[in-house]
């Protein structure tokens, strides 16, 4: 969906909407195209929320409704942790807690080819981008960036994968960085990957601070950055 929006973003950018709510105004807004991402319907020039949550607004031109729920509706561009589920001559099958199971072309890879096409066991894991996302099909996904690299997409290998809420994910990916990951990235040596469909995975060099760490961010959604830190210290005094 393409418009032009205003310099300055609208007065419900960080406030709490509800579905109906008209949040921008197509006929007032000039300069730049814009996106809409996920909570958001257009009719006519008006742009109106279909889900509860919070207005959020990402530089240059996307727009969309952020709400913490178990279940996640595939958005394009959005970068998520998929589980294969099976394999076919020119696709895998891959789960995203989505309504559908998504498609991830094989030849959706950097360099794919036929003659290199990869090899996917049921169960594993990947970190992937949605390319494709329209209601009543079933989405697309690439292990490629825009640019047509692999860039950090791709299998993850061993660590430790937990469901959580699209709002942790949210929060997890936010700038400044997590407080929760901010502390821990101090202290330890970690890796982790955040799906915007609720998934996170984590990796680290010995399983208890595998366990630390994911245990953490597990319980950091409902505290605040203070009690996150807080969280954090305490559990770190406990394996020194």
């Amino acid at each position: 969906m393409e418009s032009k929006p205003s310099s300055s973003p609208p007065n419900f950018i960080d406030q709490q909407v509800v579905p109906g709510d008209v949040v921008l105004d197509l006929s007032t807004m000039t300069n730049q195209t814009i996106k809409l991402g996920s909570g958001l319907r257009q009719d006519g020039d008006a742009i109106s929320a279909i889900k509860a949550g919070v207005l959020r607004f990402a530089k240059p031109n996307k727009y969309w409704v952020e709400s913490s729920q178990k279940r996640y509706v595939p958005c394009a561009g959005d970068t998520v942790l998929g589980i294969v589920v099976d394999s076919r001559s020119d696709n895998f099958l891959v789960d995203i807690k989505g309504p559908t199971l998504a498609f991830l072309p094989v030849l959706a890879f950097e360099g794919g080819t036929r003659r290199n096409i990869p090899k996917f066991e049921v169960g594993t894991l990947l970190y992937v981008r949605v390319v494709k996302a329209n209601v009543g099909m079933n989405p697309e996904l690439s292990c490629m960036d825009a640019s047509g690299k692999a860039a950090e997409f791709g299998r993850l290998k061993d660590g430790y994968m937990f469901e959580s809420s699209t709002g942790l994910s949210r929060m997890l990916l936010s700038s400044p960085t997590c407080p929760v990951l901010e502390a821990f990235g101090k202290n330890l040596s970690f890796e982790i990957a955040v799906g915007l469909n609720g998934r996170v995975w984590v990796n680290a060099e010995s399983p208890a601070n595998l366990i630390l760490v994911a245990n953490a961010i597990m319980k950091s959604e409902s505290l605040s950055a203070v009690q996150q830190k807080f969280l954090v210290e305490r559990l770190l005094k406990r394996v020194q």
